[in-house]
């Protein structure tokens, strides 16, 4: 189980590991939140959901990762959780196509001074 947990300005991920019975769906799992940030030692219960399994690149075989979303006990999304938040709007815009575009830009330099420049 992978997810993103909550310390600030950068996020990292997480794991645990889980072993599921052959032909199982991984289920909704808890984890302690107080320990990634994400809930106070009081109340530190936090739920992930998986979204997404792939196969384990490492261990291979049978073996998968499973992406999970991070929510709340009462299964609303934790307010870490963006990909909850960008998931509603790829729904709501369903029937559009998205449009990306890259720029890059050069700076030509001549003599250690960018190209026309005295």
């Amino acid at each position: 189980y992978i997810w993103i947990h909550g310390t600030e300005p950068e996020p990292l991920m997480r794991s645990k590991t889980r072993i599921v019975k052959d032909g199982k769906e991984p289920e909704i799992w808890g984890f302690d939140g107080s320990s990634t940030n994400q809930a106070p030692g009081s109340n530190s219960d936090c739920v992930l959901r998986p979204v997404y399994t792939v196969p384990d690149p490492i261990r291979g075989g049978d073996n998968v990762l499973v992406l999970c979303e991070v929510e709340l006990t009462d299964f609303t999304p934790h307010p870490t959780n963006t990909r909850a938040k960008a998931r509603l709007v790829a729904e709501k815009y369903a029937d559009q196509a998205p449009h990306f575009g890259i720029e890059q830009e050069y700076t030509f330099f001549q003599n250690g001074r960018p190209l026309g420049w005295p």
